[in-house]
């Protein structure tokens, strides 16, 4: 059998996601970051406003792990907690200026990174990647969408 290295894609996508983040982690270390911090503060300043239960389905992290991650990262002045005006209850978090500083440096590392790992790639193979993969993320996207329904349909009719 002939095999064009399909039974190796989920292997290559985690090795490939796994040394970026090592790389990157080496050059932002001098941040003063941890990684959970670093990656609660980039979806922070791409989603102003967002909650905490938001950033746990996101980081995929329990609750109370992002509960602490959030009070240090509050303890520090990366961020700050606002109560939403609809629901007193719900938390909503902002960056702050320290945090927006630091999101445009760790933007300029990942740049550097993405470089890195796609040095000796053409510009087509790289829009053909990112293409791919982009309709990868649809595909399973789509497919988790459906689970819940067919979840929720099963539960509605027992």
């Amino acid at each position: 059998m002939v095999s064009d290295g399909i039974d190796r894609l989920g292997f290559l996508i985690h090795d490939v996601q796994r040394l970026m983040r090592k790389r990157f982690e080496a050059r932002a270390s001098g941040l003063g970051l941890s990684s959970a911090q670093w990656r609660l503060m980039v979806r922070v300043a791409k989603e102003e406003g967002i909650t905490q239960a938001r950033l746990a389905e996101l980081l995929e992290i329990e609750p109370i792990s992002v509960s602490r991650l959030v009070d240090r990262m509050e303890e520090g002045g990366w961020i700050e907690r606002r109560s939403d005006a609809a629901d007193r209850r719900v938390r909503m978090i902002f960056p702050t200026a320290k945090a927006s500083e630091a999101y445009a440096e760790v933007k300029s590392l990942a740049g550097e990174v993405y470089e890195l790992s796609l040095t000796g790639v053409s510009p087509e193979d790289r829009r053909v990647l990112i293409k791919a993969l982009e309709v990868m993320v649809e595909n399973l996207t789509d497919a988790e969408a459906s689970c819940v329904k067919v979840k929720s349909a099963e539960g509605a009719a027992a």
